[in-house]
């Protein structure tokens, strides 16, 4: 069915055929054609942010709390460059996202027109892929391949860039019935032979771990990686970006991996002779000094991107297919080595894993002085939110203590920024998430670095009805430079720093947002001051926790060693037994 409409028409139409609900963006010269026709959609609501960045973030936490793109718009040149932390933040998580962003005329592409910039050109290595288009009859069938891409094989962002003239001229719109993309074509189904041989290996192997990546969360698997963890005993260990993709109660989950991982998780990798690795990409933050990484394992590799597989170790077994789907055929694979009489014995090492379980247990010592520990504020905060709660993590110290101290009974639960490392991305994130899941508790867990950074995006929440609760994690400080500074550069705290418990004064800036602020300094208060954050639901909260600034994140692996050098606390390693490590 044909249409006549203008191009910024179009463009908005096509927005609502790919059933977008929300797009958060702001406006600008380029893109402003495309701002009239979105004032009369009924079905699409703009959420009006005060930063591109923060329409970025909070386009990926909406992706993150729906499964579905998140989308963004923001206008040419600078507008447009503000997205890129936001895009490349999404395609190192594997996060679904579409940004639209206005161009200058097609004439002028290439003058150093006014708020020009090859935007295109610059988000190509961090874009999946990306568009410049510069005829309206384009329109919807780019919006419709750029949707398609996001939301198949390995998600990620895209980039549509569309000139201020295509959206001021005539076209007849007509939406595609079907996207064909020939050289567009991922494998979603595992073959069935390496998914046989893997299932070979697991049942001869004697020490194997399922080592768990955010890919299953994004391949929707995390039943199915319950059925197969407890139809074997196998011990899983999810990393960051997979935590609740396996309940933290559980008994055979072992924790994160990592240069802060639990003991336990980090022992188990190094001393496996199989890794069942789903969904994970053998990160520097989880296998710390590569060639020394589980050197006695065989290595089972499962990823719908089949660039991931051997990138970084070498599979024994390469499965290229969906999480799902390989987690599925491998269960029954499984089911018929066990009818065979083929099925490994995990006793042996499943006592070792407990005695490295018990004897190091995740904690954290109290400050002598009585002042606010940050790992019982974030510990606290889990309590109270409750495990239908969603946790936005910024990025540092605060991060690390979300994912150890808080337990995760559900996937999608905990969202943070994680190959990116991006400050600013909680709070903007955790507003998509909110508009995503307006019913529930939704707490951005931040530092006072990263919440210095969006902040902002308090008035876009304040004014939209989008009642997030955000805890600052208030140490004064830069707290993980400060804690690497303390560590490797002998105390010498350059520009680390932040004053942040003199200036600003986060519950009156909250206030001046028009959100509601608390400040909390001392332990006996937390509960109360939780209960009372907890107790609003109308407008946003934030809580200023001033906590003690010498709190160090451990365990810890220094960055470029082997995870064989954990450290639980400064100077004191685990008392390895001699088959051990």
């Amino acid at each position: 069915m044909s249409e006549q409409m203008t191009g910024a028409q179009s463009l908005i139409k096509s927005l609502e055929a790919a059933g977008v609900d929300t797009v958060f963006g702001i406006p600008g010269g380029a893109i402003l054609p495309a701002y009239d026709p979105l004032l009369d959609s009924r079905k699409i609501r703009h959420v009006l942010v005060r930063h591109e960045q923060g329409a970025g973030h909070a386009a990926e936490g909406y992706a993150l709390a729906t499964g579905r793109p998140g989308v963004c718009m923001a206008t040419s040149g600078p507008g447009a460059t503000n997205l890129v932390t936001p895009i490349a933040d999404a395609y190192m998580d594997s996060v679904p996202m579409v940004a639209v962003t206005g161009q200058v005329p097609a004439s002028a592409i290439g003058t150093d027109a006014f708020q020009e910039a090859d935007i295109r050109g610059i988000t190509l290595p961090i874009t999946k892929h990306n568009y410049l288009v510069t005829d309206p009859a384009e329109i919807p069938r780019t919006i419709a391949e750029a949707f398609h891409i996001a939301s198949t094989g390995r998600p990620g962002p895209v980039l549509v860039d569309v000139s201020k003239d295509a959206m001021q001229s005539m076209t007849t719109f007509s939406w595609p019935g079907s996207v064909d993309l020939p050289g567009y074509r991922p494998v979603t189904r595992p073959h069935a032979k390496q998914v046989r041989e893997a299932a070979r290996l697991i049942s001869e192997s004697s020490r194997p771990v399922l080592y768990v990546g955010g890919g299953v969360l994004r391949a929707r698997a995390a039943k199915e990686l319950r059925v197969l963890a407890e139809m074997t005993g196998i011990p899983v260990v999810t990393t960051l970006m997979a935590r609740g993709a396996f309940p933290d109660s559980h008994p055979l989950h072992l924790g994160m991996p990592g240069m802060h991982g639990t003991v336990a998780a980090v022992g188990a990798l190094q001393k496996s002779d199989l890794l069942i690795c789903l969904g994970a990409r053998f990160d520097d933050r989880v296998t710390g000094k590569l060639a020394t990484f589980a050197p006695r394992a065989k290595v089972v590799h499962a990823d719908i991107d089949p660039a991931e597989i051997s990138k970084n170790r070498v599979a024994d077994v390469p499965i290229v297919g969906d999480c799902r789907e390989v987690i599925a055929d491998l269960v029954v694979a499984l089911q018929a080595e066990a009818a065979a009489g083929r099925k490994g014995d995990y006793a042996g090492w499943w006592r070792l894993l407990e005695e490295w379980r018990s004897r190091y247990p995740l904690g954290y010592d109290k400050p002598d002085d009585g002042s606010l520990s940050p790992q019982h504020v974030i510990e606290k905060i889990g309590q109270a939110g409750g495990p239908e709660a969603l946790y936005v993590a910024g990025v540092g110290q605060h991060q690390m203590w979300a994912a150890h101290f808080i337990s995760y009974e559900n996937p999608g639960t905990f969202l943070n920024s994680g190959g990116a490392g991006t400050m600013g991305f909680s709070v903007p994130a955790a507003m998509g998430a909110k508009v995503a899941q307006p019913d529930a508790t939704v707490w951005a867990i931040d530092g006072d670095g990263c919440f210095q950074m969006t902040n902002q995006e308090l008035a876009t929440c304040a004014l939209e009805n989008i009642p997030i609760k955000v805890a600052v994690i208030n140490n004064s400080s830069l707290g993980m430079i400060r804690q690497w500074q303390t560590l490797f550069y002998n105390g010498r705290y350059s520009n680390s720093d932040l004053h942040s418990t003199r200036i600003p004064d986060f519950a009156k800036l909250a206030e001046a947002y028009g959100c509601v602020g608390l400040r909390c300094e001392r332990p006996e208060d937390v509960d109360d001051v939780l209960a009372k954050a907890m107790s609003v639901n109308d407008v946003p909260v934030v809580v200023d926790f001033v906590v003690h600034r010498d709190a160090m994140v451990w365990p810890m692996v220094a960055a470029g060693t082997s995870n064989d050098d954990i450290k639980i606390a400064r100077d004191l390693a685990p008392a390895w037994d001699n088959d051990d490590l």
